[in-house]
C-alpha cells in the first residue's frame, strides 16, 4: 500500500461571542443548529478566559461577534476565540463581523495618524483567521485590508424590502428620492435607486472639521426632493448628529417626509434623543449591533439580518456562491 486514503465529512461549528449572543442564536436557528457551548470569563484584572467545551479538530468553524461598545474589549474576546480555534486545529477558521469596528480609519487624513481598520484586519489574520465576513463595511477598500477571501454582505435587500413594501415604488417612484447624506455615499444610493424603479437620487453638500470628531455641517441639498417621501440612507448611526442635520436640511427643501436607513445603529448618546426629536417619520435599522430596550423608541423599526448571515455561512460552508449576498442583488 503506498497511501492512506479517508474521506471526511465537512463538520460546520458556530460560535458566538457575548456581545450580541441574541443575534448569534438566531442565525444557528435559521441553519438548524445549535451553538457550541463555550466557557468565557474575567479574571480579577479583566483579562479574558475562553475555552470550547466541545472538540473542534478538523471543523469549518465560523466565529460571530459584532464589535459594539466597550468595542475594544469584545475584539480582543473575538482575537482570543480565534487564537483558542487555531491551536484545538479547527481545519478553517471564519470570522463573522457584522459590525466591523475602527472601519472609519480606513485612510490618513493627515500625518501622523493610523490606519486603524488596517490594524484590526493584521490582528484577525495573525490570531489564525481564514476568512472575513462582515455586513456594510464602511468603505469597500476595507476587503482589501485582509489577506484572504473577504466576503462583503449587504442590508441593502433587507432594508429596501421594507422601505418598498411600507412606501411604494415602481409605479408611486416618483414619489420617492433616495437621499445620501454626504457625496461619498451616492454609489450606494444608487443601489438603493436601482432596487426602488429607478428613484430620482439627490445628496446632502456638507463640510466636516477634522479636529472635531462625529460633527459635521450640513450645507444644502442638491436635487429635487421637494414633496417626495426621502429616503435617507447610511451605513451607520452613531451620535446622531449627520443624519438628523441632514433630515433637518431636507425637510427645509419641502419634502414631504423624510425616512432613515441605515445597516448599523450605534446609537451613542445623544443620539437617541436627537433621533427621537428629530422630524424623521421613521428609522429603519439592523440588528447587527445589539440595541438594548432602553434605546428602543417608537419611530425605530429594527430588522434582522441574521437570515442574511445565515445564508452566507451556509454557502461558505458548502463552497457555493455568495456573490448575490454581497452585490445587493440577493
Amino acid at each position: 500500500m503506498t497511501s492512506i486514503k479517508r474521506t471526511t465529512e465537512k463538520n460546520l461549528m458556530v460560535f458566538t461571542g457575548r456581545a450580541h449572543p441574541e443575534l448569534s442564536e438566531e442565525v444557528a436557528s435559521l441553519m438548524g443548529i445549535s451553538l457550541i457551548p463555550t466557557s468565557a470569563h474575567e479574571f480579577a484584572n479583566s483579562e479574558i478566559y475562553v475555552r470550547f467545551q466541545e472538540s473542534v479538530r478538523g471543523s469549518d468553524a465560523f466565529v460571530i461577534q459584532s464589535h459594539t461598545a466597550p468595542v475594544n474589549e469584545w475584539i480582543m474576546e473575538h482575537l482570543i476565540m480565534v487564537d483558542a480555534l487555531k491551536r484545538a486545529s479547527a481545519k478553517r477558521i471564519t470570522v463573522v463581523m457584522p459590525f466591523y469596528a475602527y472601519a472609519r480609519q480606513d485612510k490618513k487624513h493627515r500625518g501622523r495618524e493610523p490606519i486603524s481598520a488596517r490594524l484590526i484586519a493584521d490582528l484577525f489574520a495573525t490570531a489564525g483567521a481564514d476568512r472575513l465576513i462582515a455586513v456594510d463595511l464602511h468603505t469597500a477598500q476595507i476587503q482589501g485590508f485582509f489577506d484572504g477571501p473577504v466576503d462583503h454582505l449587504m442590508a441593502l435587500p433587507v432594508l429596501s424590502d421594507y422601505v418598498k413594501e411600507k412606501y411604494g415604488a415602481g409605479d408611486t417612484s416618483s414619489d420617492l428620492a433616495i437621499v445620501s447624506p454626504d457625496a461619498g455615499r451616492i454609489k450606494v444610493a444608487e443601489q438603493w435607486s436601482a432596487r426602488l424603479g429607478g428613484a430620482p437620487l439627490a445628496f446632502i453638500h456638507k463640510t466636516r472639521d477634522i479636529n472635531r470628531p462625529n460633527e459635521s455641517v450640513a450645507n444644502r441639498v442638491v436635487g429635487e426632493v421637494q414633496g417626495r417621501t426621502c429616503i435617507l440612507v447610511d451605513d451607520m448611526i452613531d451620535t446622531g448628529g449627520t443624519i438628523v442635520k441632514a433630515t433637518e436640511a431636507l425637510m427645509n427643501e419641502g419634502a414631504g417626509r423624510v425616512v432613515i436607513a441605515a445597516t448599523h445603529a450605534i446609537l451613542s448618546d445623544p443620539a437617541v434623543d436627537r433621533l427621537k426629536n428629530s422630524r424623521a417619520a421613521e428609522v429603519v435599522v439592523t440588528n447587527t449591533l445589539p440595541i438594548p430596550s432602553d434605546r428602543h423608541f417608537d419611530k425605530l423599526t429594527v430588522l434582522s439580518i441574521a437570515p442574511l448571515i445565515a445564508r452566507a455561512i451556509r454557502e461558505v460552508f458548502e463552497d457555493g456562491s455568495i456573490t448575490s449576498l454581497f452585490d445587493g442583488h440577493a
